[in-house]
């Protein structure tokens, strides 16, 4: 039987995949660093963004987790399934993910703060072009 209200389910899933997506964007991040890339700049300026987005938001789910009692931790792993166990209420729910499934979530949250960045950047550079004299 699911202990787990719908809301409270996606709230840590959301909490657990973007902290997994954060992952992803630091070791980028170091990549483009060390790698030979003509232009750094502009990628190291999207995933320095990308991760601000995402830790600001992982911030707020983690007080919304706090405020209801949640709490998600990782119970095991193997080649095809991570085992994740979700605790509310006093109740457990363990719950097995098929890993190119977390993969696939990650990536689309990294595709998300990806749009999200790039369209932050899009308006701010709109709005100063409209502050150049004509």
């Amino acid at each position: 039987m699911r202990q787990l209200k719908k809301n409270e389910l996606e709230t840590a899933l959301r909490y657990l995949f973007l902290s997994m997506a954060i992952v992803v964007i630091r070791q980028d991040r170091k990549h483009f660093q060390l790698g030979e890339f003509k232009i750094k700049e502009p990628y190291m300026e999207l995933l320095g963004k990308m991760e601000l987005t995402a830790r600001e938001e992982r911030k707020a789910l983690r007080a919304q987790m706090d405020a209801q009692k949640i709490q998600v931790i990782e119970a095991g792993r193997n080649e095809s399934f991570t085992s994740f166990l979700f605790l509310a209420h006093g109740y457990e729910e363990k719950r097995n993910y098929f890993n190119p499934a977390i993969r696939k979530k990650v990536e689309t949250i990294i595709l998300e703060l990806m749009h999200s960045s790039l369209r932050q950047r899009h308006s701010v550079e709109l709005n100063s072009s409209n502050d150049l004299p004509g």
